[in-house]
C-alpha cells in the first residue's frame, strides 16, 4: 500500500502499529483489529440509515468542527488528506469529510455497552487517521484539537446525564462477569437498586472505592501511588528541557510543567509515570501529605502518539512521555513536610473527556486525600520529585518500554521513600 505523498505502508506494518498503539495495549481498544473494522462498518450502516430517514442531527461542537475545516485551509487540507490515506488502508472506513461529521454527531450520544467489543468510539474512529502522515499532522493543529475538545466535552456531558444510565443493568456493566473483570465489588455500588444507584455512566465509571479498600501504606517514610495503574517509567536526574519527542523516552520538565515558574526547582529530580487501563480505579489522590500550592489544567492535544522515521511500530507504546508534555493534563504542586514540592500530573489520552481537579490552593492534605478524576477516557499519570527527594523506589522500573510488562500497582500502596 502506497500514500499518495509517496510514504509506503504495508498491511502487516498497519497490523504491527496497530498491536503496538497505545489504545490497543492499554486495553482501550480489541485486540484485534477486525473487531474494531466490523464496529466501524455497523457504525457506518447507523448513519446510513439515518441519512435514509433524513435524521442527522447536527450537533452544537460537531457544527463547530465543521466550521472550522470551511474556514481553515490548512484544517481542511490535512483532514481531507488523512481520510484519502486512511482509506488506503482500509477502503470501507470514513469516505469524506461530510461522512466524518456524520459518524461524530453519531458518537456524541452513544453509551458504550459492556458487550461491546469497542467501548472506546472515537479512538477506533480515528485509529487509521492517526498512523497516516497527514493524521499525525493534523492531530497536532492546536485549532483542529480545540474543536475535537469541543466534541469530548459534548458527549461527556451526555456521559453525565441520567440517559446514559441505561447501560447500568445487570447484563450489561453491573453483569456477574463485568462485576469480576472489573472488582466491581471493591466500589460503592448498591447492586440492589436500580443502576446500581449510580447517576450516570461517568457515575459509575470514575466510581468510588468502599471504605477499607486501597489502605494508604502506614510508613511515615513512603511516597504512595496516587492512582491504580502499571508503571510506564521511573527516571531520575531529570532535565529542564529534553527531546521528549524522540524514542529515548526523556522527560522535558519546561514543557511538562507548561513553563512554570517551579520548573527550575525539579531539575536534577525524579519522574514516576503509570497508565490506568479501562477498568482501573479512575480517581487520583495525594501521593504525599502537605499544603496545595496551585493546582491548573494545561489544555493539551489528545489524539496524538509519538512520530518517528518509517512509523516505528512501537511509537504508541513509547508515546506516554512524549504526551506527558503535550496532551491536555492537570498540574497539583503540592509542598509536603518529608519530600519537598511534588508535582501530581494527571494526563489526558484519547478519549479524556474531563480531568476534574477537586483541591484548592492553600487547601492542607493528608498522604492518600483524593485530588481529583479522570471521567471516560483514556489517561496516564505523572508525579514528579525535587532532587534528593526520593531516596529510593520501590518499584522496578519499566525498562522494556512494553506498557504490558509494567508492574501495577494499587492506588496508596507505595512507590518510593524519603531518606
Amino acid at each position: 500500500m502506497t500514500f499518495a505523498n509517496g510514504n509506503g505502508y504495508t498491511a502487516e506494518a498497519l497490523e504491527a502499529r496497530y498491536q503496538h498503539s497505545f489504545g490497543r495495549v492499554a486495553g482501550y481498544l480489541p485486540k484485534n483489529r477486525s473487531v474494531v473494522q466490523a464496529w466501524l462498518d455497523e457504525l457506518g450502516r447507523r448513519v446510513e440509515e439515518q441519512r435514509a430517514r433524513d435524521a442527522i442531527v447536527r450537533h452544537n461542537s460537531v457544527a463547530d468542527l465543521a466550521r472550522l475545516i470551511d474556514r481553515d485551509p490548512v484544517v481542511r487540507m490535512y483532514v481531507s488528506l488523512m481520510i484519502e490515506q486512511a482509506q488506503q488502508l482500509c477502503k470501507s472506513g470514513v469516505r469524506d469529510v461530510s461522512d466524518l461529521l456524520d459518524r461524530l454527531d453519531t458518537v456524541v450520544t452513544t453509551v458504550p455497552r459492556y458487550t461491546d467489543k469497542v467501548h472506546f468510539p472515537m479512538s477506533a474512529l480515528f485509529v487509521d487517521m492517526m498512523f497516516t502522515p497527514a493524521g499525525e499532522a493534523a492531530f497536532r493543529n492546536r485549532d483542529l484539537n480545540k474543536a475535537l475538545l469541543g466534541i469530548l466535552r459534548e458527549w461527556c456531558t451526555h456521559l453525565d446525564s441520567p440517559a446514559s444510565r441505561e447501560v447500568l443493568t445487570t447484563d450489561q456493566w453491573l453483569s456477574q462477569e463485568a462485576r469480576k473483570e472489573l472488582k466491581l465489588d471493591d466500589f460503592e455500588i448498591n447492586f440492589s437498586l436500580q443502576y446500581g444507584g449510580l447517576a450516570s455512566f461517568n457515575d459509575f465509571f470514575h466510581r468510588e472505592v468502599k471504605p477499607g479498600e486501597r489502605l494508604i501504606d502506614k510508613d511515615p517514610k513512603a511516597i504512595v501511588a496516587p492512582n491504580d495503574g502499571k508503571v510506564v517509567r521511573v527516571q531520575r536526574n531529570v532535565q529542564r528541557s529534553d527531546e521528549f519527542w524522540v524514542k529515548g523516552q526523556r522527560y522535558s520538565l519546561h514543557d511538562m510543567l507548561d513553563g512554570s515558574d517551579l520548573a527550575d526547582t525539579f531539575i536534577g529530580g525524579d519522574v514516576y509515570q503509570s497508565f490506568l487501563s479501562g477498568g482501573d480505579y479512575h480517581r487520583w489522590h495525594a501521593p504525599v501529605g502537605g499544603t496545595v500550592l496551585s493546582a491548573r489544567l494545561v489544555e493539551g492535544l489528545m489524539f496524538t502518539e509519538l512520530e518517528s522515521a518509517g512509523h516505528d511500530k512501537d511509537a504508541g507504546t513509547q508515546s506516554q512521555i512524549y504526551q506527558a508534555a503535550v496532551n491536555t493534563r492537570g498540574l497539583v504542586f503540592i509542598k509536603s513536610d518529608t519530600a519537598g514540592i511534588v508535582c501530581v500530573m494527571p494526563i489526558g489520552i484519547t478519549e479524556i473527556s474531563s480531568v476534574t481537579i477537586t483541591v484548592q490552593p492553600g487547601q492542607t492534605l493528608q498522604k492518600g486525600d483524593e485530588l481529583g478524576y479522570f471521567s471516560y477516557g483514556g489517561s496516564s499519570m505523572c508525579v514528579v520529585f525535587q532532587p534528593g527527594a526520593v531516596a529510593d523506589f520501590d518499584v522496578p522500573d519499566n525498562t522494556t518500554g512494553d506498557m504490558e510488562c509494567g508492574q501495577w500497582c494499587a492506588v496508596n500502596s507505595k512507590i518510593a521513600h524519603t531518606k
